[in-house]
């Protein structure tokens, strides 16, 4: 069965998002951020969606490495947003003060 798999690096929110999914007639399932790439494979995900986390960026966790190869659409929130970047290569920075900041962002393939 095809599904959405959301990562859950640590938020209330993973679940509000995953009845949001589910709301629109889509399986949907929320694991730990820790899952193994091999593990999530096999549930055949037509999407994943890498939600919440640590409040600092500088405690950060990291996700398989290996969920790079499923080769299918992902998205980050918040945190997850980092957790998603770190895992192609990117990396994120502590802004002084609290609160949204707009940043320019340079990609390069």
């Amino acid at each position: 069965m095809e599904n959405i798999v959301i990562l859950d690096f640590g938020v209330q929110y993973s679940q509000l998002v995953g009845r949001r999914i589910r709301e629109c007639n889509e399986y949907c399932e929320i694991v730990p951020f820790d899952t193994p790439a091999e593990e999530i494979g096999k549930k055949n995900p037509k999407g994943l969606i890498f939600a919440g986390g640590p409040g600092q960026i500088y405690a950060a966790t990291d996700c398989d490495k290996a969920l790079a190869d499923l080769k299918v659409p992902m998205l980050g929130i918040c945190y997850g947003a980092l957790a998603l970047a770190r895992l192609f290569g990117g990396e994120g920075v502590s802004e002084k003060g609290a609160g949204y900041r707009q940043k320019d962002i340079a990609h390069s393939s």
